[in-house]
Order: structure tokens, then C-alpha cells, then sequence
């Protein structure tokens, strides 16, 4: 159930609530509303007795299972600061780096040719789950120190992926944002693990879920006590080998109405095909995504992953320059929490 407790009331009001739902053996956690007040979700059903407090205007017992994560609970979106940068302004952000880190001078070089280009957040995998055992998995910690020095020279945050519990202390000390990839959408323990470090989480669509699964995977983070998460679309598996992956562009304005996290879209993974990620990216935006992730290389035929998908920092400004022209055309008629339709006037 969702309590609601007024901006105006004493913080006691929700030091009550709580102790009210402990002291019947629930668990309950407290976040803001986004307006001054905060909004109690509590594990089970409480009777309207130990409700009666001052300050509590309301209470909803009737919800979606993603209590924390649904717009119902949060009337305005959620903004997630990733060091500097905040993602659900209204104003995208991209994510651009190597699938994989290589080396320092290459990962550096990487990580200013993607600033210049646009870009504000640096991506690159030290930990790579691979679909076959013998490629390249990644460099490990020291791949999280040559992201580390890329952001000490350039300044970009930097957000790079983990796979297990076990990592989450080691990625956190390095990195800025933690990603959970698609296989780990489900993943009970490593959400557990990256709601408790708190570091902000990007968490991907496992390919063969649906939306109300990856909420209900984003609940598990925030139910850990982490309320910085961006939700990623990337891609889910259907009857077409034509692509890698098909982009589910419906999911992002969705996803938008149903939650007031932050939605960014991976038009890379996507798609799996260097030819279609311009033109999916800026698809990913007019749909209303909050930002994007590429893979980017300035040699990618030479990239030691996912060289097929990914582009050259030319094309990522190019795909920069055109983004923030269709977000400023767009921005008049496109309402991320209303999703309205314009008029025929």
C-alpha cells in the first residue's frame, strides 16, 4: 500500500508511519513525492487505525506490484545525477564509448574524441558477459582504471557494467554509474547489491522481458533503498534475424507513463548493425527517451567487441547535432508524463 504524507507535516509523521508498519511485521521505506512530501509503500496491508496520524492525507491500497516505481506514487519524473549530469531533464544525454576497454592510451583517446563529439557520460566494459567463453571478457579492474583516468582527464562520469554482487563494491569505487546488462535483468541478488551502493544503476531490458518485468526489476533496486535508476531499452529477441535485436521503441513511452524514471534507449544492441544506429537513435528520441548509449571507436572494424555495431565519433556528433535539433522541435508538443496527442488544431 502507498501512504502519502503532506509536505507541511513534521517529519515524526513519517517516523510514525513507519514504526507503525514495522511494529506489525512489514517492511516499509520512505521517498519523496518530488513536491515536499513523501510517499510510504508498505509491504502489505495496514488497518486504518495505525494510519491515523497527522499529516497523512492519503491512502492507496489498490496499486500497480511496482509500487515504488509507478507514476501513481511520484507525480513528477525523476531526475538521476550521474556525477555532474543529470539524466530526465528533458534535455538528452548520451553515453558514448567502447563496448569493451582495451588499454589506457586508447580508452583515453576514446573518451575525448566523445566529448568533443557531444557526449557527457563515458561508457566502456571492463566486465563483458560474452555469448561465447572464448571471446574477450574484459580487462577487469584494470579496465576500470583506465576509465578512471580517462574521467580524471576529461571529466566525463563514467558507467560501466557489473555482473555479479560480488563486483558491485570493486565497480562502485571506479566507476560513477553502475549498469546491469540484459542477461542480469533478473538477477535478484546483483539488484539487491547495486540498490545497497549507493551509486546510481542503469538497468537494461532483459531481451526477452516485458516492460512489467523490467519495472518489477527496477522495483527490486529501489525496494533496496537506491532511487537513482535509469531504465534502458535495448533491444528484444523476435522472429527476425535480420537485426541482432528488434529496438522496441513502443517501451519508451510506455515505460514513461508507467514510471517516473528516467528511459534511455541502446539503439547499438538494438540493432547490431552499424548502418542503423543513426537513424534508430534519433527514432529512440523522438519517442522521448531520456538519453542514449553507443558504442563508439575510431577504428570500429578493429573494436575486440561488438565491432559490427559500432560507430565512429564523426557519426556520433552527427547523431548529436541532429538529436538536440529534433528534442528542441519536438519539446512544444511532447509531454513525457501526460503523453498527450496533439490536437487537429
Amino acid at each position: 500500500m502507498l501512504v502519502r504524507i503532506a509536505s507541511h507535516a513534521a517529519d515524526s509523521s513519517t517516523e510514525i508511519v513507519l514504526a507503525n508498519a514495522i511494529a506489525l511485521g512489514l517492511d516499509a521505506r520512505a521517498l519523496s513525492d518530488g513536491h515536499g512530501g513523501v510517499t510510504v509503500a508498505i509491504d502489505g496491508d495496514m488497518h486504518d487505525g495505525a494510519l491515523d496520524i497527522a499529516g497523512v492525507v492519503s491512502i492507496q491500497r489498490k496499486h500497480k506490484p511496482y509500487m515504488l516505481a509507478t507514476r501513481e506514487n511520484r507525480s513528477t519524473s525523476t531526475v538521476v545525477m550521474v556525477g555532474d549530469v543529470p539524466i530526465g531533464t528533458g534535455e538528452p544525454v548520451v553515453m558514448a564509448g567502447p563496448c569493451v576497454i582495451e588499454n589506457e592510451r586508447d580508452t583515453v583517446e576514446i573518451a575525448r574524441m566523445v566529448k568533443d563529439a557531444g557526449a557527457t557520460i563515458l561508457r566502456g566494459g571492463a566486465f563483458k558477459p560474452r555469448s561465447s567463453p572464448y571471446s574477450f571478457q574484459g580487462l577487469g579492474e584494470e579496465g576500470l582504471q583506465h576509465l578512471a583516468r580517462a574521467r580524471d582527464l576529461t571529466g566525463l562520469p563514467v558507467v560501466s557494467e557489473v555482473m555479479e554482487p560480488d563486483q558491485v563494491g570493486l565497480v562502485a569505487h571506479y566507476s560513477d554509474m553502475l549498469q546491469v546488462g540484459a542477461r542480469n535483468m533478473h538477477n535478484t541478488p546483483l539488484l539487491k547489491a547495486v540498490g545497497r551502493s549507493g551509486k546510481p544503476v542503469l538497468l537494461k531490458r532483459g531481451f526477452s522481458a516485458t516492460v512489467e518485468e523490467w519495472l518489477m526489476s527496477a522495483e527490486y533496486i529501489l525496494a533496496s533503498g537506491n532511487p537513482d535508476v535509469v531504465l534502458c531499452e535495448r533491444g528484444i529477441r523476435s522472429f527476425d534475424t535480420a537485426t541482432r535485436f528488434t529496438l522496441d521503441l513502443n517501451a519508451v513511452p510506455l515505460a514513461k507513463e508507467l514510471t517516473h524514471l528516467p528511459v534511455i534507449v541502446d539503439p547499438s544492441h538494438g540493432t547490431g548493425k552499424r548502418s542503423l544506429v543513426e537513424r534508430m537513435s534519433l527514432a529512440g528520441l523522438a519517442a522521448g527517451a531520456d538519453g542514449l548509449i553507443i558504442e563508439v571507436h575510431p577504428n570500429p572494424d578493429s573494436a575486440a567487441c561488438d565491432a559490427s555495431q559500432t560507430i565512429t565519433p564523426d557519426t556520433l556528433a552527427r547523431i548529436i547535432r541532429k538529436g538536440r535539433a529534433l528534442t528542441e522541435l519536438l519539446a512544444e508538443d511532447f509531454d513525457p508524463i501526460a503523453l498527450t496527442v496533439l490536437s487537429a488544431d
